[in-house]
């Protein structure tokens, strides 16, 4: 059954968003960053934490469109024995207790090949997986895994950037559901944020020409940086504030997991705030 036929958590969640009049904030974790055990439990305490939608990236040793903070979540995350096979076992223990929060893995398609592409959608289907972020797979190669994902139920969620001209912008989106990711600043994740203006002219934009709802993300990190791109788009993408904070508290000579989790779920609650305008 294709997406667009069925009613899903991550349509609900955004039609529920528009309803209340705000913007969603989207979170992101590596999983099994630093730790198996604490990853599933940051997991599991996000959506009371003001979390609206999780993206939960899959670790891998060469995440070349991440910045210094999520190349290093990944390789805490492997080293801590985290795998794509993990991975879906923290969705399938998550969804144990929480069958609303959308899930959007996000990563790269080496591990996927790996696992093998009809295996991963089928037990990502399975545990309860709503979407996919696969930076590395452009529209030309959507035989590899998009159309298959689509196909079995999963959305398939684009990257939109500042680069993207007109022309491509209709290439990219062609495919897209569940909604559209654009990515405020030219670069790697984790660095500066882009002016509240040039944002609103690229959200605008980019509604001419779909009528998914818009996610922003790179660079934003603070409750007023979330207030401000709330006010313009569908929802608010956090990822490398999560995963600094998170780096934090795991490294030194005595890590304290406690504290970890209080200060990244403080940090998410401080950052939900700026959508609830």
């Amino acid at each position: 059954m294709s997406t667009e036929a069925k009613t899903d958590r991550l349509n609900k969640r955004f039609s529920e968003l528009k309803e209340s009049g705000r913007a969603g904030l989207v979170t992101f974790i590596t999983a099994g960053d630093p730790s198996i055990e604490i990853s599933q439990q940051l997991l599991d305490a996000l959506p009371d934490s003001g979390a609206d939608v999780i993206e939960i990236g899959m670790p891998f040793s060469d995440p070349m469109a991440d910045g210094p903070a999520i190349q290093a979540a990944s390789l805490r995350a492997l080293s801590a024995g985290a795998s794509l096979a993990g991975t879906l076992e923290m969705v399938k223990r998550f969804r144990e207790k929480d069958s609303e929060t959308p899930i959007i893995l996000m990563g790269y398609f080496n591990p996927i090949y790996q696992y093998g592409s009809s295996r991963f959608v089928n037990d990502a289907i399975s545990v309860g997986v709503d979407g996919l972020i696969l930076v590395d797979l452009p529209p030309e190669e959507d035989d590899e895994l998009c159309d298959p994902a689509r196909t079995a139920g999963l959305h398939w969620i684009r990257l939109v950037t500042p680069t993207t001209d007109p022309e491509r912008l209709r290439t990219v989106l062609a495919n897209s559901s569940g909604f559209v990711y654009y990515v405020s600043i030219a670069g790697i994740t984790g660095t500066k944020a882009a002016s509240v203006g040039s944002v609103a002219d690229a959200v605008s934009r980019i509604k001419d020409t779909t009528a998914l709802p818009i996610a922003v993300g790179f660079g934003i990190r603070t409750p007023e940086q979330v207030r401000n791109v709330a006010a313009v788009a569908d929802a608010v993408v956090v990822g490398s504030a999560i995963v600094e904070t998170i780096e934090q508290h795991a490294t030194g000579d005595r890590p304290d997991p406690e504290s970890l989790k209080a200060q990244v779920l403080t940090l998410v609650k401080n950052l939900a705030a700026g959508t609830r305008r």
